[in-house]
Order: structure tokens, then sequence, then C-alpha cells
């Protein structure tokens, strides 16, 4: 296995990922959005850009292309940040932003225009992100992403966790993250004990895409986390060349099943800068979610969710929340019954 992170595109072609004839184009792509792949994911990809694990993170000179309907801030985070480093859409929980480093950069990130900086969240925001969740008592449940969470120090993660569970009316701790799959070796014992705080029960959300992520090593991960009593959902995102298709994302979700991790949701392509070559349609998500639906147990099944443009919240995209009206464009109502318009790539 390789022992290192590639990090440039010079590294990418040394490694047999992009032709040399591609280099220059994707020196482009790379100054405007960080490569970084784990040795993990570089043993698990196969070569040429159409592998389902190098689709993810390997640059794509289709990046360069932004879609007229494409956005900085594609879900609304900032339109819902009472202090820095937290997102407070829903009255029973926030989004804390505790680093913005990841140890892998996929291609199709919806935080991508702010991810990739060093370090974690400066205490002084920390502080009063953590006065702000004290001082609004309807809040029951801390999300910690980024970034990734699990990029920082067990323990880092351990004094995050003690100051979390000082909290009285806080209940949950739902941690986003890929590094079990990314970079399974960090989920050692002194990890597993930062993940067990006093009092709050800890979930722990895998974003995964494939099946061919979920390794020996990545399984074994799991395990750990699964026998430390920690419950396990998961998080996919649907992507053309990846992962479109019904017998994929069938693999996805039993491999899924068997290393007890519960598929959540199955998240429709944000419209992040520079993604649309891996978007589909909201009928053809339908179409896949509706091949699936019988030929597999309910426990296999996410929700297939939009978040919709703005920052006004997921949104299944049942028959019931969401109607076309015209071809690819669509007429959805958001967690507060209000009515907003989401128009197709082309559409």
């Amino acid at each position: 296995m390789p022992t290192r992170p590639l990090t440039s595109v010079s590294a990418l072609t040394r490694a047999g990922l992009v032709p040399d004839a591609d280099a220059a184009v994707l020196e482009q792509v790379a100054s405007e959005f960080r490569i970084r792949i784990t040795p993990a994911m570089q043993a698990a990809a196969g070569p040429g850009a159409h592998d389902p694990i190098a689709a993810q993170f390997v640059p794509d000179a289709r990046e360069l292309d932004t879609r007229p309907e494409e956005l900085a801030d594609p879900i609304g985070d900032d339109a819902h940040s009472p202090t820095p480093g937290l997102t407070h859409r829903y009255p029973d929980r926030v989004i804390l932003h505790i680093t913005r480093t990841c140890e892998v950069y996929c291609r199709f990130c919806f935080r991508r225009e702010v991810v990739g900086e060093e370090g974690t969240l400066p205490e002084r925001d920390l502080a009063a992100a953590l006065d702000y969740i004290a001082r609004t008592p309807a809040i029951h449940e801390v999300i910690l992403t980024g970034g990734d969470p699990l990029v920082l120090s067990a323990r880092r993660i351990a004094s995050v966790m003690a100051r979390l569970a000082a909290i009285p009316h806080l209940d949950v701790v739902r941690i986003h993250t890929r590094i079990p799959v990314v970079a399974p070796g960090r989920i050692d014992d002194a990890m597993l004990a930062a993940l067990a705080p006093a009092r709050l029960a800890v979930w722990v959300v895998l974003h995964s895409n494939h099946a061919n992520e979920l390794t020996p090593d990545a399984c074994a991960a799991l395990a750990r986390l699964a026998g430390a009593g920690i419950p396990l959902l998961s998080q996919s995102v649907l992507l053309r060349g990846v992962n479109a298709d019904p017998d994929t994302l069938a693999d996805l979700f039993r491999a899924l099943i068997r290393n007890r991790v519960k598929p959540y949701y199955l998240h429709h392509c944000d419209l992040a800068r520079g993604t649309g070559h891996f978007r589909t349609t909201i009928a053809e998500g339908r179409a896949i979610m509706a091949a699936l639906r019988g030929r597999m147990s309910g426990t296999c099944l996410p929700t297939y969710v939009l978040d919709l443009p703005g920052g006004h919240g997921k949104v299944p995209l049942t028959s019931e929340a969401a109607r076309e009206i015209a071809p690819g464009h669509w007429r959805i109502a958001d967690w507060r019954g209000r009515i907003h318009d989401y128009r197709d790539p082309g559409a």
C-alpha cells in the first residue's frame, strides 16, 4: 500500500492516476480546490478517470466549468450562522464546524469553497459557539462536521466532547466523517475513548459512495466503532460516473448493512460550483430509488433527499414533497411548508 497522501498534480501523474498530457489543465483545477488522496484510497482506486474511486478524488478539467445555477454556498450555511463556525438551521440542532481540514478532498464537495484551510476552529470562536448552544435550550443535538472532525487528535476530540457534555440540555452528538474509510488507522483505542463522553449519546455518520471504499481495513475500523457501542449511519451522494445506477447502489447499501451501518441519506448532488458533471436529474434519482424498492430490505434503503439551495433545509424527494411542473422544473415544499422552484441541469 502507498505510504503518503497524494497532494499535487505531479504526484498524481507519477502514481499513474492522470496522464502527463492533462497536467497543465489540472494545475488550474488544483489552484481552485486542493488535492488530497490518502494511501487507503490510492490503493482502492483503479487506473483511469472512470474508476469510481478515482472519479471522487482525482481532479477533472470539467471542474473549471461553472453553471449559472451553481453557488459558492449551495446549502446556505452562511445564511444561518449566528456565530463563526456554527450553523443553526433547525430549531433542535446545530452544526459545529470544528475544522476545515479533510483527509481527502472530494471533487463534488458542497463546501469546496471553504474546506482545505489548515487548523481548527479558533478557541475564541469555539467558545462563542458553545456559549450560544448553552444559551439556547431548544438545542438537543450538535452535529460535528467541517472539514472532517476526526482529522483532529483524540485529545482534541475528547476536549470538545467534554465541553459539550457540560451543557445540560444536550442529548446527542452526531459526527459526520469519512475517516473510517479513507484513513481507517485513525480509529484506534484513543479515538474510541474520545468518542465515549459521559452522558451524551454519540452517533457516527459515515460518508461513503461506493462499495469499493469498504476495504478490509475500513471494515475493521467500522467493526471497532460498532464494537464500542457507537451506532453507525451513512450518507451517500448520488454521483454520475460513480454510483448512479441501481446495481451499484445496491452493492453499496448491502455492504454498509453487513458492516452494521444503516444507510441514512442518499443526497441529490448539491449545486456546488464546478460539479455539474456529477449531477443527475431528480427524475433519474427517483427512478433509481424505485428500482431498489422491493428488491432490497427496508433496512438497506436510505431516504433520497435534496438540500434546498439557500439554506431552506433537506427535503425527501417524494411525490408528496416534490412535483415536476415541466420537464426538469420542480416545485418543492420545505419543512416549513414553503414552496421553492428547483431546476435540473439544462432545464
